[in-house]
């Protein structure tokens, strides 16, 4: 069995925790290091068995809080040279590990594997963390779906899925037209279409969560997005990664999901 929440998830912040009972990872450390230990706190889960940091990009909603966490904490950090490099880092050397795509990083009885991604990044990646027989995906930042993603995403019991924004919202939005452009044009997001043509086509039988991760705040409405997912969701549970606060524990299983009670009460949203 595998525990995951979202600490945090959206152009403020992306946070996302992946553990089994004695060793746990963050995919990115966007938001700071308070209030990481404030959710993980909340939640009932323990900054003392995060083994790893590991970061898709060098974008500033994905590191922001790297260098306090892994400093305070001695956490590990798992990061490609050119994200390290772009992103301005200043960790203490003996801390930084190196990865490469399709090279799995081993973290106790974790195996991490990254593979590349298309996003306006220096070396965007995507990951699959596998416990047992278990896998989760952690699919966000994604300008289109390639065959890396499709063939990872048909492994997945559960998966962080980005479904970014609302084409129409987007179009009829307040944002200038390069940045419209950037979000939609292949190397940016993924909207609410291409995420769902990807479950409908592509969602394995025994995918028990689904979490929609990486809303806009402009152009994307979680419930729109919500009510959209479960027309096809059969028997996977769609959640909302909110922006906001914190999301419930969920713990998954190759044969079966428990979700674990809400430790913080308080709307999704």
């Amino acid at each position: 069995m595998l525990q995951i929440a979202s600490l945090n998830s959206g152009s403020n912040g992306n946070c996302y925790y992946i553990g089994n009972e004695t060793e746990a990872i963050f995919i990115d450390a966007g938001i700071s290091c308070r209030e990481t230990e404030k959710r993980m706190k909340r939640l009932g889960l323990l900054m003392g068995k995060v083994k790893a940091i590991i970061i898709s990009h060098e974008h500033s909603d994905h590191i922001r809080g790297i260098q306090t966490l892994v400093k305070k904490h001695q956490i590990p950090l798992y990061i490609t040279p050119n994200t390290y490099r772009n992103g301005g880092l200043n960790v203490d050397a003996h801390l930084v590990n190196s990865f490469m795509a399709y090279q799995s990083i081993t973290i106790g009885n974790l195996s991490v594997t990254p593979f590349p991604k298309f996003h306006d990044a220096a070396d965007p990646h995507s990951f699959i963390v596998t416990y047992q027989d278990t896998k989760i995906g952690v699919f966000t930042d994604i300008g289109a779906p390639c065959q890396h993603l499709i063939e990872h995403f048909q492994q997945c019991h559960a998966a962080f899925l980005e479904a970014n924004y609302d084409e129409e919202m987007l179009e009829k939005g307040r944002y200038p037209y390069f940045l419209k452009n950037r979000i939609r044009g292949g190397q940016g997001h993924l909207s609410n279409t291409q995420a769902l043509k990807l479950f409908i086509d592509y969602k394995p039988a025994h995918m028990s969560h689904v979490l929609l991760s990486h809303l806009s705040k402009d152009n994307n409405c979680p419930q729109l997005v919500q009510n959209l997912f479960n027309q096809y969701a059969g028997e996977t549970e769609v959640l909302i990664a909110s922006r906001y606060e914190e999301t419930a524990v969920y713990t998954i299983g190759a044969g079966a999901a428990v979700k674990k009670e809400l430790a913080v009460q308080g709307s999704l949203f």
